[in-house]
């Protein structure tokens, strides 16, 4: 066993996944040719990853090294983005077999009626690899590294069942879709918690700015390429000691904004191509989904069919075009990078994962109903708490890369480690690593509770319904 792991990771993830995919698809009925393309294609995207992500490292490593030496700055942990992270995720053996061991979970939770979802957003679930990965080169145990991204699967499961319905009442034509995404669902408690508190200080809830008019007011400064600009001149300024240093490196400052524009502008288009890999396999088991629904339907009587309503997992990119994401993104942005400078014991500054600042908002705003300043509020105190889960879990997340060896994949020279604000300040990820790693058997088990008891209210929750 152990030497047909060694032979599978050390294909890579640009060799590994175009077979686990084409394999997948041809096992679900779609024609050899049709699942060939689609595995190539999630292929090509982690080239195309590996390239960004050194393309970020070569570029951006020495401006923020001269730029922290400068100013005396104590933030020796690099943003590596989420690319890194899905990288590392399929290049050991948790991610090889993370796709058909979840979806086996799923297919048991479906049956003993734990949740209502299918998740089919097979790209994202790279989350629960890597997290898996995270906890096998901490431990070295491959048991305790897939205990740890089931229990993180279940409860994502669980928080996309739990939002469901608000997700589909607030997004137009969303009906049966939901959102199984760790990522996002770790800010569904912030947003729960946090508006509360917000809806209880007089004459705050009244806040209802408008974001459709806000967003056109930010005009250019709304897209990525122009963020991605600016912040690469500024860094590239910031790190000169003088004013003639400025004009003298004129070019270099240029080139580093443009650069960092480029980047904010690939990583979307490559993720467009995992998405167009996958969407062949997606909309396949989508289709033999729904057909065995309506087969059910029409056998059941109409109490009995309500019961079989499923809720398609899919990405949340699909609502990250809503125009209050976009209007408090642009504000936070600027917002957190000042922040993480001035928060005492931070010592990760985000660059490339603002690429990913979208995907904070998805199942946030049917909480807030996309009230502006609300949201707001409610993304800078799950962004300052991120800073700190990603300082924390920085060091595991440097010996995660430095052990799968993926090409392209680094932390720059002068920085002592490298991490993702889209996966470390996440904070099930966070909470869930630690219990597992750092308590081990008490905070495993703690962990395993948690996940049977958010089945357990789901289960019941769902017979309610009924």
């Amino acid at each position: 066993m152990k030497e047909a792991f060694a032979y599978i990771i050390g294909l890579g993830p640009s060799v590994m996944m175009p077979v686990i995919f084409t394999m997948l698809g041809v096992l679900i009925g779609i024609k050899f040719s049709k699942a060939v393309k689609s595995g190539l294609l999630v292929g090509i995207g982690f080239v195309g990853l590996a390239v960004v992500t050194a393309l970020l490292t070569s570029n951006l490593g020495p401006a923020l090294k001269g730029m922290t030496d400068l100013y005396h700055l104590n933030l020796p942990f690099f943003d590596l983005g989420w690319p890194a992270a899905a990288a590392v995720a399929y290049s050991c053996a948790v991610g090889a077999f993370i796709i058909p061991v979840c979806l086996g979970v799923n297919v048991v939770m479906l049956l003993a009626g734990a949740t209502r979802t299918v998740n089919i957003d097979l790209w994202n679930y790279w989350h629960f690899a890597f997290l898996g990965a995270m906890v096998f080169f901490a431990t070295g145990s491959l048991a305790w590294a897939f205990y740890a991204a089931i229990v993180l699967y279940v409860i994502t499961l669980c928080m996309a069942d739990f939002t469901a319905k608000g997700f589909q009442s607030y997004y137009k034509d969303m009906d049966g879709i939901s959102i199984p995404q760790p990522f996002c669902q770790s800010f569904t408690p912030f947003a729960v918690a946090i508006g509360w508190l917000l809806d209880r200080i007089p004459g705050f809830s009244k806040l209802d700015i408008d974001a459709e008019g806000m967003k056109k007011r930010f005009g250019l400064l709304g897209e990525p390429l122009f963020l991605g600009l600016v912040i690469g001149c500024g860094i590239g300024t910031l790190r000169c000691d003088s004013w003639k240093g400025v004009v003298d490196s004129i070019p270099s400052i240029l080139k580093l904004g443009v650069t960092v524009g480029a980047v904010m502008e690939l990583i979307p288009r490559i993720t467009a191509l995992f998405i167009e890999g996958l969407k062949p396999i997606c909309d396949r088991i989508r289709t033999i989904l729904e057909n065995r629904r309506g087969t059910q339907d029409e056998t059941q009587t109409p109490k009995n069919s309500k019961t079989q309503k499923l809720n398609i997992g899919m990405s949340p990119a699909l609502v990250i075009g809503h125009p209050t994401t976009l209007v408090v993104s642009i504000l936070l942005i600027p917002v957190i990078i000042f922040l993480s400078v001035l928060l005492p014991g931070n010592k990760f500054l985000p660059l490339a994962s603002l690429a990913g600042m979208f995907y904070l908002f998805p199942c946030v705003l049917p909480i807030t109903k996309g009230n502006v300043p609300k949201t707001f509020v409610i993304g800078l105190v799950a962004l300052v708490a991120g800073l700190f889960f990603v300082t924390n879990l920085t060091p595991a997340f440097t010996k995660a890369i430095a052990a799968a060896n993926c090409d392209g994949i680094a932390v720059p020279e002068g920085f002592e480690g490298g991490a993702s604000l889209d996966f470390a300040g996440a904070v099930w990820c966070w909470a869930i690593f630690h219990l597992t790693v750092t308590l081990k058997w008490a905070g495993a088990v703690g962990a395993g509770l948690l996940a049977l008891g958010m089945c357990a209210v789901n289960w019941l929750r769902i017979r309610r319904t009924r």
